[in-house]
């Protein structure tokens, strides 16, 4: 049970990171819609120097020494851990392969959401179209975990799916003649549509796997609670794997990096004053930057926040409150994009979305009935 200060760290992060990385973001795409592959390698990159450090210990694994006279050699007794001086990697709780696949999928479905900014998908579809995952998860839970759902759950998903449906045709519709050339063509639109739903189907494979190996390494792990007193939560295992692991992938992306770089090296430049301090405070001194340099930094710190939030939330509540809160986060971002960059919203979109926030809560509700109702029989 998370106490009061846990909750107000962990909502902070998660609502302070995510929302505001949703808006750094559109600044972003909005002028430079190809720079979705270098935005994410700098996401990648600052999630896992964050996390480097965490993965270390200057204390040798424990080892247990065996009673050989005892009967069936059962006893063991743990040893005190030896301090090193060169440090070493903390004993991992799930193995690199399970690690590679992950990597694989999450890798390439980041990459794809990020990249679909490049086929004119406002902001506001890209919200609510990644919010509808969950008939997706339904579908590969049916065929490959046999899973069976409430006839609530059901009904969530489809009122998901119409939301969904009417929130992507709201945005491909011109609401006059003059507002015809901000529409993207209409090929273009569905290219980009075509790209976030084969990112859904991606990460709902990868929910699979990640129950899968929650499962079969996580959880036993946990309930033995491990003799390594340099142990560490497997949310920032998890997390530091799942983004260091899938760095040397973008080197097959360098040429497009370097490209993008190279255009917002040529955006305004701006004053960045420097504290002044001793014999040079009576002159103003200071760093002289691309304007679009200060969104990315923006971008990539406050994804941090927001990845860090979001694992120390999956870590420590059920999926419920995960599910519920990252609802009520999405549903915020949302209004944020139209409040800060406005001319997005009609009411066809607000009414899909509507039904995408109130399907998705429904769905939640629906498993929790389900679990209760299991737990009885």
């Amino acid at each position: 049970m998370l106490s009061l200060s846990d909750w107000i760290t962990t909502l902070s992060l998660v609502f302070g990171g995510c929302c505001s990385n949703a808006i750094t973001l559109e600044h972003i795409t909005s002028r430079y819609p190809n720079a979705g592959i270098l935005i994410t390698f700098f996401q990648f990159l600052i999630v896992s120097l964050y996390g480097l450090p965490k993965q270390f210990t200057f204390s040798d694994p424990p080892e247990s020494k065996h009673a050989a006279n005892e009967p069936n050699n059962t006893v063991s007794t743990p040893t005190t851990p030896r301090k090193r001086w060169i440090p070493r990697l903390k004993t991992r709780k799930v193995p690199l392969l399970p690690y590679f696949v992950q990597v694989a999928f999450f890798f390439v479905l980041s990459t794809l959401n990020n990249a679909a900014f490049a086929y004119h998908i406002p902001m506001t579809v890209h919200i609510v179209f990644r919010s509808g995952g969950m008939l997706i998860n339904m579908i590969l839970g049916w065929m490959f975990t046999k899973k069976r759902y409430t006839m609530q759950q059901v009904a969530s998903v489809l009122v998901v799916t119409v939301g969904i449906i009417m929130t992507t045709f709201s945005a491909s519709k011109p609401k006059s003649r003059a507002a015809q050339v901000d529409i993207p063509d209409a090929s273009l639109y569905a290219m980009g549509i075509s790209i976030l739903s084969l990112a859904l189907v991606l990460s709902g494979f990868l929910g699979l796997i990640q129950d899968w190996v929650f499962a079969r390494y996580v959880a036993p792990a946990q309930a033995e609670a491990a003799s390594d007193p340099a142990g560490q939560s497997s949310w920032q295992e998890h997390m530091f794997y799942l983004h260091s692991l899938a760095l040397p992938l973008f080197y097959f992306s360098k040429d497009s990096i370097s490209t993008e770089l190279m255009h917002m090296s040529s955006s305004p430049p701006v004053f960045l004053s420097l504290p002044q301090s001793g014999p040079l405070a009576p002159y103003e001194a200071g760093l002289v930057v691309p304007s679009i340099f200060v969104y990315l930094l923006l971008n990539t710190c406050t994804q941090l926040v927001c990845v860090v939030g979001v694992n120390r939330l999956t870590g420590r509540v059920s999926s419920l409150t995960v599910t519920l809160i990252l609802t009520v986060r999405k549903a915020i971002s949302l209004l944020l994009s139209v409040a800060v960059y406005g001319g997005q919203g009609n009411t066809e979109m607000w009414t899909g979305a509507g039904l995408v926030f109130i399907g998705t809560i429904g769905y939640s509700t629906g498993s929790k009935s389900k679990d209760l109702k299991e737990k009885k029989d």
